[in-house]
């Protein structure tokens, strides 16, 4: 497995991962747009490819025998991607995400998505100081489609929140 953290480009390079036989998987985060030609040709061990950001825009990759998994709550995504199936991502904790219009103080209250499971429930804290941390219960959340948008109205009485999502 391969963890490709780190990677701020908005694209893989040409030939990135070209020959890895031994590479089964590997995480792409948000950050990159664009997967070119060749950049898995000759990872014949690779099965899972995990896309953290929203579809990103391909160009014969060569990942010949991969399922490409993608988060709810992401966007452009099909059921196919550079002519493999895509499924969803099922991670074993809840994530928070961005939300399209941007993370935390847009015009409106504080918010962010959470993305999980299908209908399943999470609990989002909220503490003001982390030594020692009490932490609150502010809104229970259910995952419809998988992601929930938690929002804080009352973000603007603290000088500093932070934020847990526990299930």
């Amino acid at each position: 497995m391969l963890n490709v953290k780190g990677a701020f480009q908005p694209r893989i390079g040409d030939s990135a991962f070209y020959g890895c036989s031994s590479l089964t998987s590997v995480t792409i985060p948000s950050s990159v747009e664009s997967i070119p030609c060749a950049a898995f040709f000759g990872c014949t061990s690779l099965t899972e490819v995990f896309c953290a950001g929203d579809a990103p825009s391909v160009d014969n990759p060569g990942w010949d025998s991969a399922t490409i998994y993608y988060l709810p709550g992401t966007a452009g995504w099909g059921s196919t991607l550079g002519g493999r199936p895509t499924a969803l991502w099922y991670r074993p904790e809840p994530v928070i995400l961005n939300n399209p219009s941007g993370f935390g103080v847009p015009p409106n209250p504080f918010s962010f998505t959470i993305a999980w499971a299908t209908n399943l429930s999470v609990v989002v804290e909220a503490c003001t100081n982390l030594a020692p941390p009490r932490w609150v219960p502010v809104q229970t959340n259910t995952l419809a489609n998988g992601t929930s948008v938690f929002s804080d109205s009352e973000w603007t009485r603290y000088p500093r929140r932070f934020y847990r999502v526990r299930y």
